[in-house]
């Protein structure tokens, strides 16, 4: 088993993938990673659609259309439930917050799972709200497609230097 900071050096945005499809039991253990991310007050104010129908999968393609994007055997769509979501007493509300934090568990499985993924929030949300017709009160955040990576190798990460993001008080 790989050491976290193993397995968080190692996951990345992949944007090419295999026509290999992803078995179930890793899709199982992923999805259960999902289901057991914190959320603020434990409101889990999201929902997850596994789009795997060719369907669904033109569905989502019509919404982001990157060549690279069409590889994926399959994409997770996350979205934001607003009613469920906590909100903060000074009115910042924290679903998209939560949602966050369940998508990098999310990744994390996949690439634990030796799957790759890739966040995608420059979508067209409002094409995606309709043509998944999601109820007023639902938003999409972010489409991770999900599979093998096309490329067996882990691009170098270019990250600041931990003086430029830390400091102590």
């Amino acid at each position: 088993m790989k050491q976290l900071i193993d397995l968080v050096g190692s996951r990345y945005s992949c944007r090419g993938y295999q026509a290999r499809a992803v078995e179930e039991e890793k899709l199982n253990y992923i999805m259960e990673c999902v289901r057991l991310a914190p959320s603020a007050v434990n409101r889990q104010p999201w929902k997850f659609r596994l789009v795997r129908s060719q369907e669904g999968r033109e569905k989502l393609q019509s919404c982001y259309q990157r060549e690279w994007f069409n590889s994926a055997p399959m994409y997770i769509l996350a979205s934001v439930l607003h009613d469920e979501e906590w909100v903060r007493a000074d009115g910042k509300p924290h679903g998209n917050i939560d949602v966050a934090i369940a998508v990098e568990h999310l990744c994390l499985a996949a690439t634990e799972q030796g799957l790759g993924t890739c966040w995608v929030c420059n979508f067209d949300a409002q094409r995606c709200h309709e043509v998944f017709q999601m109820p007023e009160g639902e938003e999409p955040v972010v489409i991770i497609p999900i599979g093998y990576s096309a490329s067996p190798e882990v691009p170098a990460k270019k990250r600041k230097e931990p003086q430029e993001v830390f400091s102590s008080l």
